[in-house]
C-alpha cells in the first residue's frame, strides 16, 4: 500500500490498462504533449506515443462522436472532457447515442466508451463549470455513472469502467486531484472496484450519512464532529458508484442506524439523493425513526464568490445541523 494522490491513482489506472490492452487510447484536449488540463495523463504520451494518447479539437461533439463510433468498431476509449460542463454540448452522442446503440443492436454492437472529468462546484469558475450532472446521466438506461471520492477509489473504478463493454461516464472532483490516500500496489494484485459496489467508509451506529464523491469527505468530517462534540456515532457510506447502484448496502445501513441524512453536491432537485430517498422510503421505511434528510447544493447556479459558494455546497457544519435535527 502506497500514498498516492487522487491525480496520481487515476494515471497509474489509465497507465496498466494501456499496457494491458492495445485496444485502450486516451483522446481529449490537451492530453498528450500537455499532460492533460489537470495532469491526469502526465508522462503517457511520452510513454505510449501519438496513436495512444491524441489530442483533439475543441470540439466535444466531435471528438465525443469519434470515439463512440471507435468503441463500436472494439476500440476502448478514455474520453477526457475537461469540465463536465461541457457534456451538453456532446448531448446526442452521450446520451441518444450511446445509451441506445447495444439496445437497439440487440446486443450485436457495444460501446465500450468511458468518459471521464470533473463535475463539481467549489472551485470558483463560475455557473457554466460548476456542473454535477451525475444524476441526469443516472436516469438514462444503458449508461453507467460513478464518482469515486478517494485516490483507491479513482484507482479501481477507473480500472473497472475502462474493462466494462458499457458507456461509463466517471464524475471526478477537481478538489480531490491533489488529495493524497493508500493505494494497493500493483504487485498486490490488480486493483479494480466493481461498479455497483458501495462501501461503509466509517462504521456507525446512529444515523447514515449517505455520499458521493467529494461529499463523502464533508460527510466523514461531520461524523468526527458528531462523535466529538454531541456523542453520536456516524456511520458514513460512499456509493462510489451512482449507476448501477448498491441499494441493498443503502437499505442495510438506514436498517442499522435507523436515521439517514443523504448528502450530495448535486442540486436537490431530481438529484441523487432524491432517487435515494425514494429507495428508503419504499425499502426502509419500518426501519425509520426519524425522516429522511439531505444536504445538497442550495438550489441556484453555482455562485462565483468563494465564501458564498463554500456556503452553497455541502459542509460539514451544514450536515451536523441537519443530523442534530433527527438525533
Amino acid at each position: 500500500m502506497r500514498e498516492l494522490l487522487y491525480r496520481h491513482a487515476l494515471r497509474e489506472a489509465l497507465d496498466e490498462e494501456l499496457a494491458r490492452d492495445d485496444q485502450v487510447v486516451i483522446m481529449g484536449e490537451e492530453v498528450a504533449q500537455y499532460n492533460g488540463a489537470y495532469k491526469v495523463t502526465e508522462g503517457l504520451w511520452e510513454k505510449w506515443g501519438e496513436k495512444r494518447i491524441v489530442d483533439t479539437p475543441i470540439s466535444e461533439a466531435g471528438f465525443i462522436g469519434m470515439g463512440l463510433g471507435a468503441s463500436m468498431l472494439g476500440v476502448r476509449p478514455v474520453m477526457e472532457l475537461m469540465f463536465w460542463s461541457f457534456h451538453t454540448v456532446a448531448a446526442d452522442q452521450l446520451i441518444n447515442n450511446a445509451a441506445n446503440m447495444r439496445y437497439m443492436a440487440g446486443g450485436l454492437v457495444h460501446c465500450p466508451i468511458v468518459v471521464r472529468g470533473p463535475a463539481n462546484g467549489g472551485t470558483n469558475v463560475g455557473a457554466t463549470h460548476s456542473h454535477c450532472p451525475e444524476a441526469l446521466y443516472a436516469s438514462f438506461p444503458g449508461l453507467k455513472v460513478c464518482s469515486p471520492a478517494t485516490p483507491a477509489d479513482a484507482k479501481g473504478l477507473m480500472k473497472a469502467a475502462i474493462r466494462d463493454n458499457d458507456p461509463v461516464y466517471v464524475m471526478e472532483n477537481t478538489k480531490l486531484y491533489g488529495v493524497k490516500g493508500p493505494v494497493p500496489d500493483p504487485s498486490e494484485g490488480d486493483h479494480v472496484v466493481p461498479l455497483g459496489s458501495a462501501e461503509v467508509k466509517r462504521e456507525g451506529s446512529d444515523v447514515s450519512l449517505i455520499a458521493h464523491g467529494r461529499s463523502v469527505l464533508q460527510a466523514l468530517e461531520a461524523a468526527e464532529v458528531l462523535q466529538a462534540s454531541h456523542g453520536i456515532s456516524a456511520e458514513v457510506l460512499d456509493l462510489r458508484s451512482i449507476r448501477p447502484l448498491d441499494q441493498e448496502a443503502v437499505i442495510r445501513t438506514v436498517m442499522k442506524t435507523n436515521r439517514a441524512v443523504l448528502v450530495d453536491e448535486s442540486k436537490p432537485f431530481s438529484g441523487v439523493s432524491a432517487q435515494i430517498t425514494t429507495l428508503i422510503q419504499e425499502h426502509a421505511f419500518d426501519h425509520l425513526d426519524a425522516p429522511v434528510k439531505r444536504v445538497c447544493s442550495i438550489d441556484a447556479p453555482a455562485i462565483y464568490s468563494r465564501y458564498i459558494e463554500d456556503e452553497q455546497l455541502p459542509n460539514p457544519r451544514r450536515v451536523v445541523e441537519e443530523v442534530l435535527k433527527i438525533a
